[in-house]
Order: structure tokens, then C-alpha cells, then sequence
């Protein structure tokens, strides 16, 4: 277990295909449908045809294993202080042109899967190294489906709950199956326009809305959603404006909202990085949209990352970067000063891991063998 993998990756059958007339196989996981012939592969690169059938090629195969504070996912209303096992593995459905993951997420190299692991052994270093949760992460887990719900069923049975970092781009059959298993979802709305999406993600932005409307009606997933904000691509205010006013109406006014800056990177290193103010203020016109909750990222800002009670405007979770302060919520959840509930899924207390980043060598290690 554990050594890098060299050989030619072994393939595992998947759920979601169906064969057409004239002999190609379409994998459904997500709306692409790649059409495929024997021995070829699809757009995320880890989905294939071997066999007649659409196989998964990183089952059981990571790039690696990091325990995070729960709040970098970013999920901010989801056990808030307590360590999440994170993982991915490679590949992508989306073309993102400003990805910030681009080294594992458009790897077209198996041997950058230098982990191996069941779904049991990631269960059980979850459970041994106190994580309260594992995410599916770096990489977007839908591609690797089958792997991700059998860690997840793996999980629950250790008590350990399940996050999914995801840009929610998943066919309805497969984003039911996906989402089974899962108990928080913090989900890329990218931009709000068919133009960004279709530019610079090589997609559709109406997929993306029916997932959200899917988990908020259809499931008890706690969901959150990010977006990154870059400058002179989705950061209007009328793009703002429509999308906070979308989410109030759809999703509810107790979705929380992140809006993250940009940095140069992957392919667009030619656009400059998302002034703070920009995220003041996108964090200002969601708020005026109603959103109950919005949060700045990927910049120092106490006040944007902090929680606030929507009713009396008392501090309910103090936040530095991804580091706790002052807790203002009762043992079940309501604002201390007014009586008013907060929306999420709290404990009496929150976690202490702090702002730790704790990579692992090997999964299903001695406390001891983390490495530093």
C-alpha cells in the first residue's frame, strides 16, 4: 500500500452508461455524455471504454491525503472547528481555464496517484486520526463516483460524516447517487451567466442551478456555495446582484455565500488578482439581496469571515483566516444575545483544531505516523 503506482491503472466498472445503436458506449455521469469507442477515454480523462463497458481508472487511487479545518472546504456552517480528512484524485469534467487545482485536476498522468487506498482503509484513518468528516476534494469527485459513494457508505458506518467539494456539474441520475451518501456539499457556482460558463469552463451554467435546486428540495444535505470572483469576467454588480437574488429565491435566504478572490494561474496568469474590495462588496450586495450569510475568502478579513446573527447582528462565530475566536451560539444553535436560530449543523462546542494542515504519508497510520 502506499508505494507510487507505475503500472498501467486497473480499471473499475461504473454504474451510470448506456450503449448506442452504433456501437459506442455514452458514459451519463454528467451532462458532456461522452460518446466513446473501445480504448477511449473521456473529457475528465479517468472515465473510459474497456471492454464494451465505461470503466473508472483511479478507484482506490489518490494524489494524496491532508487533514484540513472544516472551514477551508469552505464550509462555515458544518461542525465549524473540527478537522475534515480531505482527498482527490485526478482528472476533471470542466475545462476551467482559472483553475486554482490545475496540477491534479487536468492530469492526464496516472502516476501522480501515489496513494492507494480503500474505501475502508480511508474510513478507519478518518476515524483513528479524530476527523469528524471526510471531503472529497481538490479534484471534482463526481468523476470518480463509485470511489467516493463507497468511501462515504464506508464512513457512516464509522459514524464519520461526508463533505463534497464539487462544481455540481452531474446528470440527474448520477447527482442522485452522488449525493446519497453526502451530508455537507460546498458547490462552485462559477459565475452566473451561460457566457462564463460556456467561455471559460467549456459548459453550462443550467446543469449547476438544477443541482442546487436538487439538494435543497430533494435532500438533507447542508449546502454552501463558492464563487471566485475574477476581475472583469463575473464580478459585476448586476451579475452579483442576479445571483444572490437567484439563490434568495431558490435555494432560501440560509444558503451561505462565499466570495473568494482569484489569483493568476493555470491559464489565465494575464488577469490581475481580485482586489479585497471586490469581495467587500460582492459580500455587500448579496446581503442586500437578503442572503443571510456571506463570507469573504482567500483574503485576511476578520469581519468577511466572521458569522453574524441576521436578526440582531451579534457576533456568532469569530473567524481569522480558518482559525476560531469567539463563540456566540447557545448548545443548540441560536444566537446568544437574541434567541435567534443560526442556520448549519452545530454542536455545544465548537472543534479546536484550529488552523492546522497536517498532511499523511499513508492512510490507516498511528496517530504518530502523520506527517508534519
Amino acid at each position: 500500500m502506499n508505494a507510487p503506482a507505475k503500472a498501467a491503472p486497473a480499471s473499475h466498472p461504473t454504474e451510470f452508461w448506456h450503449r448506442l445503436d452504433d456501437g459506442r458506449v455514452v458514459c451519463d455521469v454528467c451532462p458532456r455524455a461522452c460518446a466513446l469507442h473501445e480504448g477511449q477515454r473521456g473529457l475528465c480523462f479517468v472515465r473510459g471504454r474497456e471492454g464494451g463497458e465505461v470503466v473508472l481508472y483511479t478507484y482506490g487511487r489518490s494524489s494524496g491525503f491532508c487533514i484540513d479545518p472544516i472551514e477551508k472546504k469552505p464550509l462555515n456552517h458544518f461542525l465549524p472547528g473540527t478537522p475534515v480528512l480531505s482527498f482527490g484524485t485526478a482528472g476533471c469534467n470542466l475545462t476551467c481555464r482559472f483553475c486554482q487545482n490545475w496540477d491534479m485536476s487536468k492530469s492526464r498522468e496516472m502516476d501522480t496517484l501515489a496513494s492507494e487506498a480503500s474505501p475502508q482503509q480511508i474510513a478507519l484513518t478518518a476515524a483513528e486520526h479524530g476527523c469528524r468528516s471526510v471531503a472529497y476534494t481538490y479534484n471534482d469527485p463526481v468523476i470518480f463516483l463509485e470511489y467516493a459513494c463507497d468511501t462515504a457508505e464506508a464512513c457512516h458506518a464509522h459514524g464519520i460524516k461526508n463533505v463534497a467539494v464539487t462544481a455540481g456539474y452531474v446528470s440527474a441520475g448520477a447527482r442522485e447517487r452522488f449525493f446519497a451518501d453526502m451530508d455537507a456539499a460546498n458547490v462552485d457556482l462559477k459565475g452566473f451567466t451561460e457566457r462564463f460558463y460556456k467561455k471559460l469552463c467549456s459548459a453550462s451554467l443550467a446543469p449547476v442551478l438544477e443541482t442546487l435546486q436538487y439538494l435543497r428540495a430533494q435532500t438533507n444535505v447542508w449546502l454552501e456555495l463558492t464563487t471566485l470572483l475574477i476581475p472583469g469576467e463575473n464580478d459585476s454588480d448586476a451579475e452579483i446582484e442576479r445571483m444572490a437574488a437567484w439563490v434568495v429565491e431558490h435555494l432560501g435566504p440560509d444558503v451561505p455565500m462565499h466570495f473568494s478572490a482569484f489569483h493568476p494561474d493555470y491559464k489565465m496568469r494575464d488577469i490581475p488578482p481580485t482586489p479585497a474590495s471586490t469581495l467587500t462588496r460582492a459580500r455587500a450586495i448579496a446581503t442586500q439581496q437578503g442572503v443571510r450569510y456571506a463570507y469573504t475568502g482567500n483574503v485576511q478579513d476578520a469581519d468577511g469571515g466572521s458569522t453574524f446573527c441576521h436578526d440582531c447582528g451579534h457576533l456568532l462565530i469569530e473567524r481569522d483566516w480558518y482559525r476560531l475566536g469567539r463563540w456566540g451560539l447557545t448548545a443548540d444553535g441560536r444566537c446568544e444575545a437574541c434567541g435567534t436560530p443560526c442556520a448549519g449543523v452545530f454542536e455545544a462546542a465548537p472543534g479546536d483544531w484550529g488552523s492546522r494542515r497536517l498532511p499523511l504519508r499513508t492512510v490507516h497510520a498511528p496517530v504518530g505516523e502523520a506527517a508534519d
